[in-house]
């Protein structure tokens, strides 16, 4: 448990962009994720029979809760006969991080932070924190991004607002949708909580070359005017708790040349409620925010 709680100090130091947005707010009119693309993406293979993966879960939430927008956390749930979910979407995620990791690529949990190492189970935190930190202190130039999101019946609809990529040929959008307490099915193993946090359940990608909705996984609609980059839109089913995640990323046929799975540019609108944060808690962060900050100012090249 010390390396996780260490993790979750870390993370919610430095204060970000991310929006999120209480589970009471009508979206009857648009709300827009601010402009962004710094954020580190960071996926986490799991599964829900998996004792560790339900140990960690709840912890997650925190982290998921307090991060701003420096980490997008998302839970891949595999397509293995066991899991409760299965989502097309995750299982679509998984493949494309095996074209980079191959077979190793397997244990739950495991994280990935953005092209990084494999770093698998629960005492693994504290080298995800430095990956973080790394991935944080080497990205230069990102891809500025922003979309919005409105209700549509019982529906959501998302649509890039802004999108400025730093590279173009060999990458797309992708909109990914995540349902925040996703309520366990009987009859599967479940050696947790009822409920698992953060769970994939759809993707849709736009090619940026060719301007054509590539991928699409989960239930969700995708449909475009223009191009990516003008109105690229997807459509879901509105759940009580959500997140969408905007990524500028390779495509997956770049990926099977040898292009990295690093992202170009991520960022995040959260619909939930945020968990309890006590007084003491914010102030250790708040000093440790400080002490960091400091630590990247000294490594970081002077303009």
């Amino acid at each position: 448990m010390v390396g996780l709680a260490v993790f979750v100090t870390l993370v919610v130091c430095i204060p970000g962009q991310g929006v999120v947005v209480n589970t009471n707010t009508s979206l009857d009119e648009p709300v827009t994720s601010d402009v962004g693309g710094r954020t580190v993406l960071v996926q986490e293979l799991t599964a829900t029979w998996c004792p560790s993966c339900a140990e960690i879960d709840p912890e997650l939430v925190r982290v998921a809760d307090s991060h701003g927008s420096r980490i997008a956390l998302v839970a891949l749930h595999p397509t293995d006969g066991e899991d409760a979910f299965q989502p097309p979407a995750a299982q679509h995620r998984i493949e494309r991080l095996k074209l980079t990791y191959g077979d190793t690529l397997g244990s739950t949990p495991t994280f990935v932070v953005e092209d990084g190492p494999l770093r698998v189970g629960y005492d693994a935190w504290r080298d995800v924190q430095r990956d973080i930190l790394d991935a944080e202190v080497q990205r230069q130039s990102v891809s500025e991004l922003e979309f919005q999101v409105v209700q549509i019946n019982d529906d959501l609809r998302v649509e890039v607002a802004h999108a400025s990529p730093v590279v173009q040929n060999n990458t797309q959008l992708t909109f990914l949708v995540l349902e925040h307490g996703k309520s366990m099915p009987e009859g599967f193993a479940n050696p947790g909580e009822p409920t698992r946090d953060r769970v994939v359940i759809g993707a849709a990608s736009c090619d940026l070359n060719s301007n054509i909705i590539t991928e699409l996984h989960g239930p969700i609609n995708a449909s475009l005017k223009t191009g990516c980059v003008d109105d690229f839109s997807v459509t879901f089913p509105q759940t009580e708790s959500w997140s969408i995640v905007l990524i500028h990323e390779y495509t997956t046929s770049a990926l099977e040349n040898g292009s990295s799975t690093e992202s170009l540019g991520v960022v995040e609108l959260a619909y939930r409620d945020r968990a309890v944060v006590s007084e003491q808690a914010s102030l250790s962060t708040m000093l440790i925010g400080a002490v960091i900050v400091l630590a990247l100012a000294t490594v970081l090249p002077k303009k």
